[in-house]
């Protein structure tokens, strides 16, 4: 696993992970200068003018450079984690459903009735695998939240504004959408919206009947992968909801 700069007794440094930052185990987002971490008198790190840390000593190309590279690092490592954590849950669901099959087909027939949910399951997995293996070939562009919404969520209490557009690519994002709802219960989850400066802060909450995920890695962690790191936004995952705060338009 990367070690982000500062570790081992150097400057502390924040270093940005998609579009929020890291240290040592803490977070912080969405990456923003107007959003400095709180505590010390952070100072901005930034390469060709993009913001890639913050640290408490006197910023420096060298520092900056360190900070980018170990935020390149990390992103990468967190999603060869993820897809290898997924392919193997795919793998399972297969063999599982292999099985049963083979076992209807030789004197099971009852094994029949959960074949159709199996085959479901495998499918889901799947399209979780494909989605965290995304390379987006969309540009970012405008978008309107809420007409997404309507297709990724379509039994949520849904009060998001109808002005909010964000900045991203519309697939990717309907993706992340999607997959936040049915983190957080599916039908019945509520979702708001409200404008903070450069960000539109989208709030998931919980659905009061959640209907569980198959597996933990299609929740936040792949939520967080299409949020942070393809969106260019930032995922604060809450007991009970998930806030994403994607670019305003």
């Amino acid at each position: 696993m990367a070690e982000l700069p500062g570790k081992n007794g150097g400057p502390v440094v924040w270093a940005r992970v998609g579009g929020g930052f890291e240290t040592e185990g803490e977070r912080h987002g969405p990456a923003d200068l107007d959003m400095p971490p709180p505590g010390d008198d952070w100072k901005p790190l930034q390469v060709g003018g993009r913001l890639v840390g913050w640290t408490d000593a006197t910023p420096s190309p060298a520092l900056a450079r360190q900070a980018l590279e170990a935020g390149e690092r990390l992103a990468r490592e967190r999603r060869s984690h993820l897809l290898g954590r997924l392919g193997h849950k795919l793998r399972s669901a297969v063999l599982s459903l292999q099985e049963s099959s083979r076992q209807a087909a030789f004197g099971r027939p009852e094994l029949l009735e959960n074949l159709f949910e199996q085959a479901q399951e495998v499918g889901r997995r799947a399209a979780a695998l494909e989605a965290a293996a995304l390379d987006p070939k969309d540009s970012a562009r405008a978008v309107v939240i809420a007409a997404l919404l309507n297709t990724a969520a379509p039994a949520a209490d849904n009060q998001v504004p109808a002005e909010a557009v964000v900045r991203a690519p519309e697939p990717v994002l309907f993706e992340a959408l999607q997959r936040a709802y049915e983190w957080m219960g599916g039908a019945g989850a509520k979702l708001r919206g409200e404008h903070v400066g450069a960000w539109w802060r989208i709030e998931v909450v919980q659905s009061p009947d959640p209907q569980p995920l198959a597996a933990h890695e299609l929740g936040e962690p792949l939520v967080r992968l299409l949020v942070d790191q393809h969106c260019e936004g930032w995922l604060d995952a809450q007991p009970g909801c998930a806030v994403l705060w994607l670019p305003a338009a």
